[in-house]
């Protein structure tokens, strides 16, 4: 490799023969370097214009590129005199792979088989294609081929689990399980397999048990620590899963999410000044950790200081713009601190984004008329009236009426409103009481009609 980049950057020339470029090529290929990759093919060419072998590598690098139409003329060049080369047969399957046709791909990797080579690359090559093609029963039976080839393949087995649960086959999965730890008794992967299998069931402790056997095999394991604890907490065992997220901070580079979770547990456990200790350590390892700062806002909100909670929602919400719970909640931390006009960017972004949802115009409108801003909120009213025909609104749009002294407009209204629903009117006199008046009118005059 050190031979052939000096080469390239002293624009040299030298010898190679062609096992040893194979092996350049297939480092670059590996490493994702397909412009060295590319390089080394086009001089390895140039060295062994016949070389057969190096042409393959063309081809891989050609699909690499994407570049199907090189690559088709390539195949149909090397069709005659390599369709006993399995390498070739990869790459010519790997052709109708990209393209889209994976029936055509799994025939030509068939052929492969034949060869008796890379055995447990092809089944898995196989088991991906029928995949592709929503074929769950023939993966599996390919996946598990390719763990007879190769009994350590951690791909195959963990593809095997996840074509069982597409079959719904959960008995038949956990008996495979087991039947492969009884061989392989020291198989991470086969443990976490073990102790997702049962985690998914909610029989949380058979899942602790495959976690504890994962730790006991290797105990850097960090994923399996959180895996665990995430059992306890489901089992309302809150110390048992501090235990373990305590364990899991030693091992631990960045700790903000582990602070935050043993938070979780004590605002479970009901000791709010420990949760919010360890919401604060979570933010001082990580201050833009908006789960945290969102969790304090709650707990101040517990606990009085609505200052805080709402300086703690704004920080949040600012770091995580297009989270709807968050916009929602600090609409009302605004609105409930009587701070309207700060609120109206939260309740704009709902609206437009959760135009179906009834409330959010009713609140969006409603901020507004509480700030005087009528035309404005007939603006908004009119809106939500095309998606939602709801008497409040139309209680809404005659109270904005009426405050402009547009009368008729507002008698309208208050009348399309008392139609939909009359059952409301109490409540909306008292929230707006220009329209109290108007009610009695609009009352007599539908009387009389009938």
């Amino acid at each position: 490799m050190k031979k052939f980049e000096e080469m390239m950057e002293n624009n040299d020339e030298f010898y190679f023969d062609t096992e040893e470029l194979e092996d350049i090529i297939v480092y670059y290929l590996e490493l994702g370097d397909f412009n060295y990759a590319d390089m080394a093919v086009n001089y390895g060419l140039k060295l062994h214009p016949n070389s057969l072998d190096i042409k393959i590598k063309k081809l891989e690098v050609l699909l690499e590129w994407e570049d199907y139409n090189a690559a088709k003329d390539l195949i149909d060049e090397l069709k005659g005199s390599s369709m006993e080369n399995t390498d070739f047969l990869v790459c010519y399957a790997k052709y109708y792979s990209n393209l889209g046709n994976p029936k055509k791909s799994i025939e030509i990797c068939k052929k492969a088989l034949e060869l008796k080579e890379e055995e447990n690359f092809l089944h898995n090559f196989i088991a991906d294609e029928y995949v592709n093609l929503g074929d769950p029963f023939n993966a599996l039976k390919h996946y598990r081929k390719a763990l007879k080839e190769d009994p350590t393949d951690e791909y195959s087995l963990e593809n095997c689990m996840v074509c069982f649960a597409d079959l719904n086959k959960s008995e038949e999965a956990i008996a495979f399980l087991n039947e492969y730890l009884d061989e392989f008794a020291y198989s991470e992967v086969a443990w976490f397999e073990y102790g997702q299998f049962y985690f998914n069931r909610k029989n949380y402790e058979e899942a602790i048990k495959g976690y504890d056997y994962l730790l006991a095999i290797n105990s850097n394991s960090v994923g399996v620590y959180a895996n665990k604890a995430a059992c306890y907490e489901a089992l309302g065992q809150y110390k048992k899963a501090i235990e373990v997220y305590e364990e899991m901070l030693e091992l631990e580079y960045t700790k903000a999410f582990t602070f935050y979770k043993i938070g979780l547990c004590y605002k479970a456990l009901k000791q709010p000044i420990v949760a919010l200790n360890f919401f604060q350590k979570s933010l001082r390892e990580d201050p833009q950790f908006y789960l945290a700062m969102m969790e304090q806002s709650y707990l101040y909100e517990e606990m009085g200081g609505m200052t805080e909670a709402l300086h703690f929602a704004r920080e949040a919400t600012y770091l995580n713009e297009n989270n709807l719970d968050y916009q929602k909640r600090l609409a009302f931390l605004f609105i409930d601190s009587g701070k309207f006009e700060e609120s109206l960017s939260c309740l704009k972004k709902l609206v437009d984004v959760e135009p179906s949802r009834f409330y959010n115009w009713y609140a969006y409108s409603e901020v507004l008329m509480l700030l005087g801003e009528y035309e404005e909120a007939i603006i908004v009213l009119k809106e939500a009236l095309k998606s939602h025909n709801r008497a409040e609104l139309y209680y809404q749009l005659s109270n904005c009426y009426l405050n402009l002294k547009e009368q008729e407009k507002g008698v309208e209204s208050l009348h399309n409103a008392l139609e939909l629903d009359p059952s409301l009117v109490t409540d909306m006199q008292k929230k707006y009481p220009f329209i109290k008046d108007e009610v009695k009118k609009v009352k007599a005059k539908v009387k009389k009609k009938n």
